[in-house]
Parts: C-alpha cells; sequence; structure tokens
C-alpha cells in the first residue's frame, strides 16, 4: 500500500466530518489512535473494529464534537498497524504519542494490551506532560482488569470468566451434554479461557467430562483437521473454544468436513467468516455469546443494527460491536465531564462513566475499570426462521437470542488494587 493510501486511510474518520468545523480552526481535534492488527491472520478483526470506531467518530462529529474549556472540538481518530504483534504495538504507541494521540484504542489481542498497559505506566510516570488512557474494547484476558489493573487502562468489553459464565447458563440447562473438549490459542487469553472452562465445569456442571484440550499457536494453523479429528474421536459432544477469526473459521470448516456432529460454544463464532464456515451444520449447534447481538429482540436494536448496515451495505463489513459505540459515547461524556482530554481528569471521569445507547445501557466499575453491560447468548438458525430477522455477513444465517444476561448477574468479583493519580 502506498503511502498516500495510507494517509488517507488513517484519518478516514476524521476527514468525514471535520469540515463542520472549519470556521473554528483554533479548535484542535482530540486525537484518538487505534493500535491494532490490520495486517496478518487477524486483518479482518482489525478492519471490523475501525469501521465500527470509525462509525461511532461520525456520530459525535456530527452532532457537533465534544464540549470543552477550549469550546467544541471534534474527534480525530488516526489507525496504526500494529501486524498483531508485541515490539510493532509498541513501536505504534511511541508514534502515536509524538504525533498528538491523548487516547489509546486497542483491543484484539490480551497479550499486546497486556504490553501497552506497561508501557502506559511507564510512559505517564516519565511524561506527565503527555500523559494518555487506554480504551480497551476486545482484550478479554481476566488478568487486565485484575491484577494488572491500571488507573490509565479502561477495558468496555466483559472479561473472560464473565463471557464463560454466560456459556455456562446455556451449557448448565443442556442435560444432553456429557462430553466436552477445549480448544483454545496458546497465549495469556486462551489459557484463561481452558482455565475458566474447567473451574466453570467442575463448579456448575461437574457430571459433563473434559475428554481433551488443546493449545495451539495463535493464527498459525493452516489445516486444523488434525485437531477436529482429535476431538471427533474423542466422542465428543460439544467444544468450548475463545478462537476467533481465522482459527475460528479453519476450526469449524475442519470439523464439519470429517462430519463432526457436536455443538460448539463460543466466543466469537457469530462472524467473521464462522457462520459460513460451518453452514447447514451449524444450525442450532453453534451458540455464541456477545455484548449484544443483531437478533435482540427490541425496536431499538433493530433500528441500530438498520442503520449500521446502511453505512456499510457490503455483506463482508457487517460485524456489529455495540460496546465500542457505548465506548467512544463514555469518551465524549467523559471529555466534556472533565472539561478537556487532560489524562488525569479524563481518567476520573472515565471512572464515573454511564452510558444508554439504541436500548443498550452500561456503565463502569470504578474500582477495576471493567464496564458492566448486559450480555447475550444466541443460537446459529437460518435467516427467516422465529427470532431471526438477520443473517450475518450475507451467509444465510444469523443468531437467535436464547439467553439475555443483565449487567447486575454478569457481573463478577476483582482482585484490582489500583494506583490512583489526581
Amino acid at each position: 500500500m502506498n503511502k498516500s493510501r495510507r494517509a488517507v486511510l488513517k484519518s478516514l474518520a476524521a476527514s468525514a466530518f471535520l469540515p463542520a468545523f472549519a470556521h473554528a480552526q483554533s479548535s484542535a481535534p482530540i486525537q484518538l489512535a487505534m493500535i491494532e492488527g490490520l495486517s496478518g491472520g487477524n486483518a479482518n478483526g482489525g478492519e471490523a473494529v475501525f469501521r465500527n470506531l470509525v462509525w461511532a467518530v461520525e456520530r459525535v462529529n456530527q452532532r457537533g464534537g465534544v464540549r470543552t474549556r477550549e469550546g467544541a472540538r471534534p474527534l480525530r481518530l488516526d489507525r496504526h498497524d500494529s501486524k498483531g504483534q508485541i515490539e510493532e504495538a509498541l513501536s505504534a504507541l511511541r508514534s502515536a504519542i509524538d504525533d498528538g494521540a491523548r487516547v489509546i484504542l486497542q483491543g484484539n489481542s490480551s497479550a499486546v494490551a497486556a504490553a501497552l498497559i506497561e508501557a502506559i505506566n511507564r510512559h505517564n510516570e516519565r511524561e506527565p506532560q503527555r500523559r494518555v488512557v487506554f480504551l480497551n474494547y476486545s482484550a478479554v484476558d481476566p488478568i487486565l482488569t485484575n491484577e494488572k489493573c491500571s488507573f490509565w487502562h479502561f477495558r468496555f468489553d466483559a472479561h473472560a470468566d464473565m463471557r464463560m459464565a454466560a456459556l455456562m447458563s446455556v451449557v448448565r440447562e443442556d442435560r444432553a451434554l456429557k462430553s466436552v473438549y477445549l480448544v483454545n490459542p496458546d497465549y495469556s487469553f486462551g489459557q484463561a479461557v481452558q482455565r475458566e472452562a474447567r473451574r466453570q465445569l467442575a463448579g456448575q456442571r461437574p457430571d459433563v467430562q473434559v475428554v481433551g484440550e488443546e493449545l495451539h499457536p495463535l493464527l498459525r494453523i493452516k489445516d486444523f483437521a488434525p485437531y477436529a479429528t482429535k476431538i471427533k474421536a474423542s466422542g465428543a459432544d460439544a467444544v468450548i473454544t475463545g478462537n476467533f477469526s481465522n482459527d475460528l473459521t479453519l476450526l469449524v470448516k475442519a470439523a464439519r468436513d470429517i462430519g463432526f456432529e457436536g455443538r460448539f460454544f463460543t466466543f466469537y463464532g457469530n462472524a467473521l467468516g464462522a457462520p459460513a464456515a460451518m453452514g447447514e451444520a451449524g444450525i442450532g449447534k453453534v451458540v455464541a455469546v456477545a455484548d449484544w447481538l443483531p437478533n435482540l429482540p427490541t425496536p431499538e436494536s433493530e433500528a441500530f443494527y438498520r442503520s449500521f448496515r446502511q453505512r456499510f451495505p457490503r455483506p463482508q463489513d457487517d460485524y456489529v460491536h455495540m460496546r465500542l459505540q457505548l465506548m467512544i459515547e463514555a469518551l465524549a461524556q467523559g471529555i466534556e465531564r472533565a472539561g478537556s482530554a487532560d489524562a488525569v481528569p479524563l481518567a476520573q471521569a472515565l471512572e464515573q462513566a454511564s452510558v444508554t445507547f439504541a436500548g443498550q445501557a452500561g456503565r463502569m466499575r470504578a474500582a477495576d475499570h471493567q464496564f458492566q453491560q448486559p450480555l447475550a447468548v444466541g443460537v446459529m438458525d437460518r435467516q427467516g426462521t422465529p427470532g431471526v430477522p438477520f443473517d450475518v455477513e450475507g451467509s444465510g444465517y444469523g443468531f437467535r437470542v436464547v439467553r439475555q444476561i443483565a449487567p447486575s448477574q454478569a457481573e463478577m468479583p476483582h482482585t484490582c488494587r489500583m494506583v490512583r493519580f489526581g
């Protein structure tokens, strides 16, 4: 990609609506830097995040930006490709701060998020005049808001233990389920999912046997047939997996190809190619947990989803993250409450964030900076069946919501001992 093309993409969100501020050149934009894997094995996940952030930033700028002590200021969204690698992400962090960013956005790797938290902690201590806050939209290793919690870090996704508990609310009632196989990527997030699956199964379904488990290299396996063969040979009734992107798509394809007929309890089975990969074999068998699903049966949810599809009409662009919309709304609220994007008052304001958008509400828990919001569990079915008016990515398959979990039910205790500033 040439330099001019990269520059256009880097500031796409800002350029769309900054003309509204042409009369107020003194109102400099507040710079947001997304640091994400936009190439490599999870590039489609990175681009999906960017689309959602673009849409959210557009909405704030269309209504006049955010009110600060200096007057109304637009948001500007820049993108930095980490290639999904820690060193690339740390280099992008330095570049973003040098460019003037004061809000860092990342999420598609818990290992990267952990490294960014440590780097931001050090930077903010060394350079108090250039402090930044870190908004995390999908790095869900529980340790990030427990042992590694930071005053500068805010997580807007439910962490892995919360997601697992939501899945277990369905597993608990599936009396036909007798055995499961655990498959996860071999890094902090996948290891956390593996441990928590065992722990919650032992507590809630001790009759269910774990007949096998795999930790595999992240986004490096090209052929999951050997894994699928072991799963089928184990006699497992179901697979529990935190796999995402190509790892999930290739896993479910391999399972389908060898005739595995069990269920998949997934963190991310509702998009990025997984429904199309499973096809008819996934009907009634692929279960996914999310903060929100397109077929949530409310008028506000339907209107929200239709407006996203109008903005991004291509089927391959259809992966909507409600939590990213709530995150940007919380950021706008926090900036206005603080009167600026200065890190300390902004972090203090974000601790009080409470937002409602399209019928979905959430609040930030100040004690550990873990956002508290509803969760939904869905089961894959054909579009047009009861409860499935919308499909996913033009696949013809969508997810019927079978369980809605209130924030008070999803909330879990924490072990954070946070050092505060200000």
